[in-house]
């Protein structure tokens, strides 16, 4: 009887620890839906320096809603990292030399409401997952959503280093380092 009770109580710690343990976790990183109100963290992006022109009458008149020189550019950033030229950045206009790039991407169809299409579909994907997959102690909404559709990149890094293949592969960090 008291080895029974005793075990009981040892069922019980290991339950009430495990419970505890499990509402301790706060991994909001990668939880998909944001209820506390806070700010994205990704969303806020700094400005550029301030600086001084040579000539105040070289700046532009101000326009209500337009640009700011301070502003950030990242379309024109990411074109002058990888060694492109910014200045030939149009709004819109697509240049020259990547016409048939962009038939050849549109040759099924376009779509311009493309964003949208894609975040209702991820929305009733991910409802479905949570559907189907209840837990008793919350997980990784993204994680368990998108498990299925993952790959290991280590085992795809050693396919593509078998002998007689000819794709360069760079170093790639130890796994779980």
């Amino acid at each position: 009887m008291r080895r029974r009770l005793a075990m009981r109580r040892v069922h019980f710690a290991i339950l009430l620890s495990a419970v505890t343990l499990a509402a301790c976790s706060n991994d909001t990183l990668r939880t998909l839906s944001r209820t506390d109100g806070t700010p994205e963290e990704f969303g806020i992006v700094p400005n550029q320096p301030l600086e001084q022109p040579p000539s105040f009458a070289e700046l532009p008149p101000p326009r209500p809603g337009g640009t700011n020189r301070a502003d950030q550019q990242p379309l024109g950033d990411a074109v002058a990292a990888l060694g492109g030229n910014p200045a030939a950045l149009n709004a819109g206009a697509v240049p020259a030399a990547d016409g048939a790039l962009l038939s050849a991407v549109g040759r099924f169809g376009t779509n311009g409401n493309i964003r949208a299409v894609i975040a209702e579909e991820d929305e009733a994907f991910r409802a479905r997952a949570r559907l189907f997959n209840w837990r008793l102690v919350p997980d990784n909404e993204y994680e368990r959503a998108y498990r299925a559709q993952s790959l290991d990149p280590y085992l795809w890094l050693e396919r593509v280093r078998q002998p007689g293949g000819n794709i360069a592969t760079p170093s790639a960090p130890p796994p779980g380092g």
